[in-house]
This record gives structure tokens, C-alpha cells and sequence, in this order.
């Protein structure tokens, strides 16, 4: 863990430095819930209230969170992006989704209505964000008409015309 050297001085507190910043930094790293920084320190010998934990989160937590996502390697240079169809009580939604080639979720948008210009708008801020990438991924060829980078490799297409190639080769009728 690395503790922010410009962390706001933090006079009149009753713990100490290192563990308002662990447990800010606990929080935000982990996605924990109060009980669980709680459950976290109270492992360590650390008695504090989550309400405690509280208030260091949100004096704090926006400087950890800055810190946390600067220290954050780039994202790798190959970019997966997705689109599915998730129902939300009882309505249909859909999930954009990048993922680049480590596994790491760039950003995900939902949306009550599928619109193109929505996903050009997503693509946009991710490069922005993070840079153009080398080569973008998508499951269908309508995704890659929205947006435009580099090189696309559609893989839906791609797997169908290998099947299909692969139909043909294997069921084609044979000359005696």
C-alpha cells in the first residue's frame, strides 16, 4: 500500500495516520463495505465504529481514490468491446462493456434503448481516457460500424464463415 505523501493533515483524529489511510485505502481498493473495513481492523486490534470509517471515507476517500486510479497501469493496447441485453426488472437493457486484453473493465454503459450514437459518445471517452488502441474486438459486426478505430477483428463473423467453410468442406459430396 502505498500512503499518498500529500494526504491532508489530520490533526484531532484519534487513530493515527496510518490507519485512517489504511482503511480509506481498504475501502476504496477492495470495494468493502463499512462492516468489512470494520471486521478488517478489528482483526488487527483496531476497535473503531463504522461510523467512523464513514467519515474518513468521505474526508478522505476522494484523495485515495485519484491516488489509486493514477498508480493504475495502462490498459493493454488490444480492446474487447461488448454488447449485451440484460433485462432490469423486468425491462430490457443494454450493457456496453470494454475490456481490454488483461481482463480490466475500462468502463461499462447501460442504457434503456440501444443507440448508436450513445456507443460512439462511450468509444469517444474511452479514447479520450485511455488512448487509441491497437486493435478493438467485437462480437457483432453493428458495433463496429458505430465506432471507428484502428484495426477491428469481428470474431462473430469470423467464427460463422469458419464454420460455414468448415460445413462445406466436410459435408461436400465426393467424386468416384
Amino acid at each position: 500500500m502505498k500512503i499518498p505523501t500529500s494526504l491532508p493533515r489530520l490533526k484531532g483524529y484519534r487513530f493515527p495516520r496510518e490507519i485512517i489511510a489504511y482503511a480509506v485505502w481498504a475501502y476504496h481498493r477492495f470495494a468493502l463495505s463499512m462492516a468489512d473495513v470494520e471486521d478488517l481492523l478489528a482483526e488487527r486490534g483496531v476497535i473503531v465504529s463504522r461510523e467512523a470509517v464513514r467519515l474518513w471515507v468521505n474526508r478522505f476517500g476522494r484523495h485515495f481514490a485519484n491516488c489509486i486510479r493514477r498508480d493504475r497501469p495502462r490498459p493493454n493496447d488490444k480492446w474487447h468491446l461488448d454488447e449485451v441485453v440484460i433485462p432490469i426488472r423486468g425491462k430490457k437493457h443494454w450493457l456496453w462493456r470494454a475490456i481490454d486484453a488483461n481482463g480490466e473493465v475500462l468502463d461499462i454503459l447501460v442504457q434503456t434503448r440501444r443507440s448508436g450514437k450513445a456507443a460512439k459518445r462511450f468509444f469517444k471517452g474511452l479514447i479520450t481516457q485511455f488512448g487509441a488502441p491497437r486493435v478493438v474486438i467485437t462480437p457483432s459486426r453493428d458495433i463496429a460500424a458505430q465506432c471507428t478505430a484502428g484495426q477491428w477483428i469481428n470474431y462473430a463473423a469470423t467464427s460463422s464463415r469458419s464454420k460455414r467453410w468448415h460445413r462445406t468442406l466436410t459435408t461436400a459430396p465426393t467424386r468416384d
